[in-house]
């Protein structure tokens, strides 16, 4: 292209600011956004969190009808049952208050253990003759559903109080929180079949290790739905404690361990448990580390952690990382191929930390769900 011959005029004059056409090209966009932008950018997210609520909808109404079509299939249920289960789906808790922290967590055990005792008694009322195993999984089933209600009328709230008011900014957290509200609500939906068949899920991997090591030994009820073996290894005394399969329940291991230090020195915790894993890590990678390895409120890790401190004694821990959805739907192969290996890092953490003559206690945290003893 020759440039020594161009007309510089003719460009300008094709970008010329006098154009009708050109300038409201421009304008108005502008102009829109300036005076609408907020409202654009709000139908724009509006539609996609309209999926996610329709979405979270379907997995409620699921939910529901799993848990009662299970009731009709299984149990010799009452009359009026579904009416009492649609009453309890929208049961709450309130949380204790904590302006004065003292006591908080004492509080909370209380409050939560009240609330487990009300739903196993009145799943009785469904159907009195209902068995241990039958009654676990129901309440597992009513939770699952509980949840999954309590999370859609949540989002539901924030999305359809930010469209009423066209408040864009409001609905922003909820945009940016969504994508892992429904990671964990598709979990929980998906865990259904899982608990339903009484088998092992994910998070069960703990009790499964625990549950191996036990399974040639004497065992016996040391807390609610709580069972202890005892058994030795190269001169030293193992406590092996686990919730009580394979009924789809944790335990209540603190105030196992609460039980045992009254009576018996220990000179060392091993727990084992699942744990989140992070993004890029490989699912079902073993970690060791030290401290109490176990989730739900913390009321459970406080009061390991108290007993620990008073008796001085050190916790370790073991885990097995995986996601949401691996801990709480059907334990995967993977997972399940790595309880030999934890076993044996088990035996080597007991070797490296303790001596002959020594106690240990070693705890499965998880749900034991299809994991006998």
């Amino acid at each position: 292209m020759n440039f020594t011959n161009f007309d510089f005029d003719q460009l300008f004059a094709m970008s010329d600011d006098t154009n009708p056409v050109m300038m409201a090209i421009w304008i108005i966009p502008i102009i829109l956004f300036v005076f609408y932008g907020q409202r654009i950018q709000l139908y724009i997210t509006s539609s996609e969190i309209k999926k996610g609520i329709k979405k979270l909808d379907s997995f409620k109404e699921e939910s529901r009808s799993e848990l009662i079509d299970y009731v009709k299939n299984n149990l010799k249920y009452k009359d009026n049952f579904v009416k009492k289960i649609d009453r309890f789906l929208d049961y709450f808790t309130i949380m204790p208050v904590d302006m004065d922290p003292n006591g908080i967590v004492d509080k909370v055990r209380h409050t939560v253990r009240s609330r487990e005792d009300y739903t196993r008694e009145h799943v009785k009322l469904l159907s009195p003759e209902i068995s241990d195993l039958e009654l676990a999984k129901v309440q597992t089933l009513l939770e699952i559903a509980s949840t999954l209600q309590m999370i859609y009328k949540i989002v539901n709230h924030m999305y359809l109080t930010a469209k009423k008011q066209n408040n864009y900014p409001l609905i922003l957290p909820l945009q940016m929180l969504l994508p892992f509200i429904m990671e964990q609500a598709e979990a929980m939906k998906e865990a259904i079949p899982a608990f339903k068949a009484g088998q092992p899920v994910g998070d069960g991997i703990g009790p499964m290790v625990v549950g191996k090591m036990m399974l040639d030994s004497q065992k016996e009820t040391i807390a609610f739905q709580t069972v202890l073996a005892k058994t030795e290894f190269e001169d030293r005394k193992l406590f092996l404690l686990k919730a009580e399969g394979p009924g789809s329940t944790v335990g209540r291991p603190a105030d196992a361990l609460e039980t045992i230090v009254s009576d018996t020195k220990l000179d060392a915790i091993i727990m084992i448990d699942a744990a989140l894993k992070m993004e890029g890590e490989d699912s079902a990678s073993i970690s060791q580390g030290f401290g109490a390895a176990i989730g739900g409120i913390g009321t459970e890790r406080f009061q390991i952690e108290a007993i620990a401190t008073n008796n001085k004694i050190p916790v370790f821990s073991i885990v097995v990382k995986q996601t949401v959805k691996e801990a709480i739907t059907l334990m995967s192969k993977e997972i399940a191929d790595q309880a030999d290996d934890v076993r044996f890092q088990v035996y080597e953490m007991i070797q490296e930390n303790t001596k002959q003559g020594q106690t240990v206690l070693i705890i499965g945290v998880g749900n034991t769900a299809g994991v006998p003893q």
